[in-house]
């Protein structure tokens, strides 16, 4: 994929002889980015990224069929960046996990597009298997961590872990989305969304007994 340099007089950028559906996913992520998954169009796409009305149908059957390959992606980048924060519990669990929780919300500011597409959408996930498959396998990467921390409980104490998956994803998508977001819709807070999470994080890790 290439993008010409100049642009022409409106200022859109022209496509040349690459990949047209990244490019097309490349155009809807910048106008989700800045209009908001619901605000952009098919032929919107079609012109951001220099090409005719007609030829994102090529690779997408609707407007839907383009944001879920956005979400598709995003999802994909989501959990790499999980993954590489958590780490493998390397090098102590709890410090891995707060770095699991500030991945997800750096993303959060870092991808507004991405982060748009993935859950604020209203996709249909029935209808988009590979879009469920790689939301699980970002999930996947919550509930490795916590099994790695419940597992430091006794069996007596030991909570459901996907019980605490679940709580911890809810708190931390919940700061994300309140006020650690990138775009307009971000809330502001008198402390940073980092802070919140990870005082949030002690807490609860406190209360099931993880932490002195």
């Amino acid at each position: 994929m290439s993008w010409s340099g100049q642009g022409d007089h409106t200022g859109r950028r022209g496509y040349h002889h690459g990949n047209l559906r990244e490019a097309l996913i490349d155009a809807a992520l910048h106008l989700i980015a800045e209009k908001g998954p619901a605000g952009f169009t098919i032929a919107e796409a079609a012109r951001a990224a220099g090409v005719s009305p007609a030829a994102p149908y090529r690779h997408f059957r609707d407007a839907e069929a383009l944001l879920a390959a956005v979400a598709l992606r995003g999802f994909e980048r989501f959990a790499q960046a999980l993954a590489a924060a958590w780490s493998r519990a390397r090098p102590d669990p709890v410090a891995s996990f707060e770095n699991l929780g500030r991945a997800y919300l750096g993303f959060a500011r870092d991808e507004p597009g991405y982060y748009a597409a993935m859950f604020d959408a209203g996709l249909p996930l029935a209808a988009h298997p590979a879009l469920l498959a790689a939301g699980d396998r970002a999930f996947g990467v919550l509930r490795e961590a916590t099994d790695v921390l419940c597992a430091r409980l006794s069996k007596a104490e030991r909570p459901p872990s996907l019980m605490v998956a679940l709580h911890i994803w809810a708190m931390a998508h919940g700061i994300a989305s309140l006020f650690g977001r990138g775009d307009a819709a971000r809330r502001k807070l008198p402390m940073s969304p980092d802070d919140l999470l990870e005082a949030g994080f002690l807490v609860y890790l406190r209360g099931l007994g993880l932490l002195d």
